[in-house]
């Protein structure tokens, strides 16, 4: 009973700030300010959902106060059931929603709302790596469909006998960055490659790096020190490829607030056949990259004191093995292992990030001692 008044004092204040949020973003000042509505209006939709959560526990509490009265004081056989059962039912589901309520108060990652920026590269192994990246990219193509969120590739490079040396490409969604964070790492494959005639297993590797997709306010960017280059993309697409420089190339000098020291940075851009869309996402590329620089400081610190491998973003640690032979995946961080590794390269990753989800936030609250 303590511990209910406790959670219920707790939830009074936030809905106290509900109400706050409700009226501030109505107001013409702050929705002028792109930068602060946008991060109240986060807040408010968080706060929402804690709110919406609480409204369930006062019912659910205010559901066992009425039933355990009419237990005391009902003599009726066929109420006295009635009550009996939904005290029954109410006392059941009412730790789930403290549980739900305890999960919504750890503040929740301020990334996990955008859309994300997916690098994957073809490591150890060759040509075989470069097919293993190819199969990945596919992978999260299909996992796209599967979430109903738009897939833009920025730059590919191919690899000799197929797939990809280096592919980045442009998940745009609802919470994409929050979903697909755990990604990042050192994706290993153990199978017979194509080329193989001894029919021998080899063990290959590619990485994935995911990062939050900048908005274009929470970056500073000197857009008149930049310096744009054309030139005409490669691949296929008929006499337009030769003949119109539609491939930009942005360099970009870049002063890194951590170390002081002055970096130039390359972005190249071949995605569209239109020069202005090309620099567009050229540009966001650039944000994206200074961003994830600028708050490695703050994804460390998460890191540092986090005790599992579980979206801390680190790109060198081996997270994942499909195994082919066996039809076997394995996620390391969670020693999480299934036999249906057929769907799961068809884009059926769901279950796998579900599982990771809760391990994070099982951590999370741990951290938080909710």
């Amino acid at each position: 009973m303590a511990e209910e008044t406790s959670l219920l004092q707790r939830l009074e204040g936030i809905e106290a700030r509900y109400e706050e949020l409700a009226t501030v973003i109505a107001d013409p000042e702050v929705i002028a300010d792109r930068a602060r509505y946008a991060r109240l209006t986060k807040e408010y939709s968080q706060t929402e959902r804690i709110v919406n959560a609480t409204k369930q526990y006062r019912s659910l509490l205010s559901a066992i106060a009425e039933a355990k009265e009419l237990l005391a004081s009902e003599d009726d056989s066929e109420m006295r059931e009635m009550a009996r059962e939904e005290l029954e039912n109410a006392r059941e589901e009412l730790p789930k929603v403290e549980e739900k309520i305890k999960f919504l108060l750890v503040p929740p990652d301020p990334d996990d709302s955008k859309n994300a920026i997916v690098e994957i590269r073809g490591g150890t192994g060759g040509d075989e790596a470069a097919l293993f990246a190819g199969d990945l990219f596919r992978m999260y193509q299909k996992f796209a469909e599967r979430k109903g969120w738009q897939l833009a590739v920025s730059s590919v490079s191919e690899g000799a006998a197929g797939g990809y040396k280096e592919i980045v490409f442009t998940l745009s969604g609802d919470g994409v960055y929050g979903t697909m964070k755990y990604e990042s790492g050192v994706h290993r494959v153990q199978r017979v490659p194509a080329t193989e005639t001894q029919g021998r297993v080899h063990t290959s590797a590619a990485t994935v790096a995911v990062l939050p997709e900048a908005e274009e306010f929470e970056v500073e960017i000197h857009e008149g020190e930049i310096r744009w280059d054309t030139f005409r993309s490669g691949g296929a697409g008929g006499q337009n490829v030769n003949k119109v420089e539609s491939g930009v190339r942005l360099r970009y000098n870049w002063k890194n607030p951590n170390t002081g020291a002055v970096e130039e940075i390359l972005i190249e851009c071949t995605e569209t056949r239109d020069q202005p869309k090309n620099k567009e996402r050229a540009l966001a590329r650039l944000r994206t990259f200074i961003y994830d620089r600028e708050h490695q400081k703050y994804v460390d610190d998460i890191a540092s004191r986090r005790k599992t491998m579980v979206s801390t973003g680190d790109r060198s640690a081996k997270i994942r093995t499909y195994n082919f032979p066996q039809g076997r995946i394995t996620d390391h961080r969670i020693n999480y292992t299934i036999y249906n590794l057929s769907a799961f390269m068809d884009g059926d990753i769901s279950e796998c990030i579900d599982k990771l989800t809760i391990a994070e936030n099982a951590e999370k609250l741990k951290e938080a001692e909710i």
